[in-house]
């Protein structure tokens, strides 16, 4: 697969069906979040390709956050996060609309069959803002405060190192979880970075967790586009705006979740940089109540799919036999 993005002036010949007036046709959540991040795969579009059509799709998913479902944490035995994109997948399938933009840190590790995600806009900031009115640093809390969130990763790996916290559940949007919070329900809570600066809710981040502290989620910061493996016409398209160490980056983390057997709902953190051409991949696995904490690392060149897929399969290889049954 060539990674490197097409310039406007080389057309490929499944281009010009869009070209000459086809609708590409973007299903979305409708949610504020996932509209900005739609409309940025929209910009990066028109910049390449300013004559394309574009219409956005905007469709309910069963993970959508209704105020009856209360605080309880999407199972993973119905669907985990994978629900934010079920009947999106669903509409591509079916050919209703010809992609889907995605959250990747909500998709599974596995797709459905005939469906892939290899194309990305280039990746935002990947970390996770301590976000509270009450403490200015997580370090603050004191024993018995009450942090909010509906994410494995981020319980388990805060009670790695504040045990004497305690976690809520917190579901809803990034504007709902963050209302939550200030009308008391919890203390504090952790947001992603990108997405708060996508909402324009930066000023609420009262500091940012560095990866060495606090690792990110597989995917975290990063705007997917899913498509059918069977539109070479559509890939075509989504070629113009790739950015190749996105890429890299992506398939080497979300590589290492799939050989861990783990989801986008449990407890794994992984966290890929590029400089001067070398890789380096973090991975970390935690027991939900923080009681064990498995980690790992690895750096290498890559500049290819099989390169980043191998860092992937290694570290993830190298980890699985140290975890305890069960911990996924």
């Amino acid at each position: 697969m060539n990674n490197t993005p097409l310039p406007p002036d080389n057309l490929e010949k499944p281009d010009h069906d869009y070209l000459s007036g086809r609708v590409l046709r973007i299903g979305t959540r409708g949610s504020q979040m996932a509209l900005a991040q739609t409309n940025l795969v929209v910009e990066e579009l028109k910049k390449k390709l300013p004559h394309l059509k574009t219409e956005i799709v905007v469709i309910l998913t069963s993970g959508d956050w209704k105020p009856s479902h209360g605080e309880t944490r999407l199972m993973e035995s119905k669907g985990g996060k994978g629900l934010f994109a079920h009947e999106i997948e669903e509409r591509i399938l079916a050919g209703e609309v010809d992609c889907g933009v995605h959250s990747l840190k909500d998709m599974p590790s596995k797709l459905p069959e005939g469906l892939e995600i290899k194309h990305f806009i280039a990746r935002g900031d990947a970390r996770d803002a301590f976000v509270s009115k009450k403490y200015a640093r997580l370090e603050d809390m004191p024993p018995g405060a009450v942090l909010g969130t509906s994410s494995l990763r981020r319980k388990a790996f805060l009670l790695a190192k504040f045990p004497h916290l305690k976690v809520a559940a917190l579901r809803g949007n990034t504007p709902t979880r963050i209302e939550k919070m200030d009308q008391g329900q919890v203390d504090a809570t952790f947001l992603g970075v990108a997405g708060l600066y996508r909402v324009g809710l930066q000023h609420r981040i009262n500091y940012i967790l560095e990866p060495d502290f606090f690792l990110p989620a597989c995917g975290q910061g990063t705007i997917g586009i899913e498509i059918p493996t069977s539109r070479p016409d559509v890939a075509a398209i989504f070629d113009h705006i790739n950015c190749p160490e996105t890429f890299l980056i992506s398939i080497a983390e979300r590589t290492s979740l799939q050989v861990l057997d783990g989801s986008c709902h449990t407890p794994i953190g992984a966290f890929a940089q590029i400089e001067n051409g070398r890789m380096t991949l973090r991975v970390a696995v935690a027991e939900e109540d923080g009681s064990a904490f498995f980690a790992d690392s690895i750096e290498g060149p890559v500049s290819s799919f099989e390169d980043a897929h191998l860092m992937g399969k290694i570290i993830g290889l190298r980890l699985k036999p140290r975890l305890p049954a069960g911990i996924l």
